[in-house]
């Protein structure tokens, strides 16, 4: 009998008509995965193979707008979900109501976060405190009234092949040798499937995913540290023998456990990749050809995507695999997935009162570090000579120098493309860059003439922490000092000022937490919520609320 080892994740959800969604699931053997709900909506589909693995996406059909369902998952006809004796509410799928429904058109709740590390067993903090998502599934299951979000917004680092936790070091341990490359590290895809197992099983954290719908972008920690961070870096590691099995692999899994429900179902059935695994008994070597395609030239591969919910648009952009590495022509997205990022924030421009730009790594950063980037991107390109590029070199690997500023080109055609969508009569009411990465929170905004709100949203870790030199750091590079410094910076590699200056509005804030952005109308309220370590607990605090389509909150960030 077939068993289900991960999931049920509810992934997408239909905002044009409310009648359709994916469930995704794992099970232990091959078989057919059914959703069932209560009222009457319902699919079903084969699993496909990866490595003896089984998965699935359920299409589910037939759901009415407006209204939020339970529902049950079976495996050959045999019921695996709810699990038996749940403590928590049934999961459900919650539609939006649409044009004509005679129902009010729906806000949206984006909650929004990354650098998750999985948290450890029950009753157990661990050294990173309180993980934020398990406290906010805690809290939304223990208390009918709390509001849910419509969205969970995942922005990398789902899961750490490079950091693992004492018990998946153990798992290894007899699984192989550690003292032979990667070590204490993930190699091959098994030990992916080891990765998200630990993270997706946490009580609270499984039955959130089954029932708010997410969606995923990786980072650097999905594969490892610094992925990408240039093409000498990218040469040294292709030269170890366990690189391309780590990358390939990483790859293979993501696709598998997170880029396959960022898909509509539309999509899935256009997918030629996706309709190939399910046709065969064993798409291992299939998926290995694609990912080895994907890692060989990246540009063959779109890992952004576009989502519409009502007026809003959300652009989830590739910030790892789609970059050109070259010195000489180095940017943070290749010439492809930039006409995609503008061609998607521009068409039907007008059309839609929000834009949402998902970016693992933030557009503005502290001045500092901005600064420090930008040089350092200088100092490697050659500007101060050979033996200035080797330092540059060694500084941008050792200090994470590889967020939007390190790539100028890439930070002004995102400006212009920001400030072009934001002015004018058919600007949308904010234009939102959500990120995360640099484990604390802010708000900042840019200072250009622009008819539309615009901010720089960043928000982690979930759960993970920060050592104290580095918080005094981004501390320091929010102060009147540390401008005072970056420009020193930009004195020493002849870099020039910066396109475009920018404010802190909010924060820093440091510690587990998550954002929430509620969109409703032209209107946008941005909260932040941390886990708390508490007696018997955690729980969520807020430490922010505000409005920000209200030039009275936060200054404004017009010139």
């Amino acid at each position: 009998m077939a068993g289900l080892r991960l999931g049920p994740l509810l992934r997408y959800v239909d905002w044009d008509t409310g009648g359709s969604a994916t469930i995704w699931v794992e099970a232990d053997r091959p078989c057919t995965a059914e959703v069932r709900c209560a009222d009457g909506a319902g699919g079903s589909a084969r699993t496909f193979q990866v490595a003896g693995h089984h998965y699935a996406v359920v299409p589910v059909t037939g759901l009415t707008p407006g209204t939020a369902t339970a529902y049950e998952v079976l495996l050959d006809d045999v019921p695996v979900w709810p699990l038996p004796d749940s403590r928590f509410p049934p999961s459900t799928i919650a539609t939006p109501a649409v044009k004509g429904s005679g129902r009010p058109a729906p806000g949206l709740r984006v909650t929004f976060g990354s650098c998750r590390q999985a948290a450890p067993p029950a009753g157990r903090f661990g050294p990173h405190g309180p993980d934020a998502l398990d406290t906010l599934a805690a809290r939304i299951a223990t208390d009918p009234s709390a509001v849910r979000p419509d969205l969970l917004l995942l922005l990398g680092d789902q899961v750490y092949a490079d950091a693992l936790s004492r018990e998946t070091r153990r798992w290894l341990s007899a699984r192989r040798d550690l003292r032979e490359a990667p070590g204490a590290q993930v190699a091959d895809y098994e030990e992916y499937t080891r990765l998200y197992y630990e993270s997706w099983l946490d009580p609270e954290i499984r039955w959130l995913l089954s029932t708010v719908p997410s969606l995923h972008i990786f980072d650097d920690h999905d594969v490892i540290d610094d992925w990408n961070t240039s093409a000498a870096w990218l040469a040294q590691m292709r030269a170890t023998p366990w690189w391309q099995e780590r990358v390939l692999s990483g790859l293979m899994s993501y696709w598998v456990y997170q880029h396959l429900g960022n898909l509509s179902p539309g999509e899935l059935a256009a997918d030629g990749l996706y309709g190939a695994m399910r046709e065969t008994p064993d798409g291992t070597d299939l998926l290995r050809s694609f990912a080895s395609a994907a890692d060989a030239d990246p540009a063959t591969v779109r890992w952004s995507y576009r989502r519409d919910f009502g007026r809003t648009r959300l652009l989830m952009v590739d910030t790892r695999a789609a970059r050109v590495l070259a010195e000489d022509g180095r940017a943070m997205l290749d010439p492809a997935e930039e006409s995609w990022l503008r061609e998607n924030a521009l068409a039907g421009h007008g059309g839609y009162d929000h834009l949402l730009i998902g970016s693992s790594l933030p557009w503005l950063m502290p001045q500092l570090i901005h600064d420090a980037e930008t040089w350092n991107a200088a100092l490697c390109r050659g500007e101060r000579g050979p033996r200035w590029a080797r330092i540059g070199e060694d500084l941008r690997r050792r200090s994470d120098l590889e967020h939007w500023a390190a790539f100028p080109a890439s930070f002004a055609a995102l400006t212009d493309l920001i400030e072009e969508v934001g002015t004018g009569p058919r600007a949308p009411a904010t234009v939102c860059v959500l990120s995360g990465d640099v484990h604390h929170a802010y708000v900042a905004e840019p200072l250009i003439p622009s008819t539309a709100r615009v901010f720089q949203l960043t928000c982690s870790p979930v759960h993970n922490s920060i050592h104290m030199v580095v918080k005094l750091g981004f501390r320091l590079g929010w102060s009147r000092l540390g401008r005072w410094l970056g420009r020193g910076f930009s004195r020493h590699g002849r870099t020039g000022r910066p396109p475009v200056a920018w404010r802190r509005t909010g924060g820093p804030w440091f510690g587990n937490q998550l954002m929430t952005l509620s969109l409703a109308g032209r209107s946008a309220r941005l909260r932040l919520d941390q886990a708390h370590k508490e007696r018997k607990g955690a729980r969520l605090v807020t430490v922010m609320d505000r409005e920000l389509t209200d030039a009275e909150q936060g200054g404004g960030g017009r010139a």
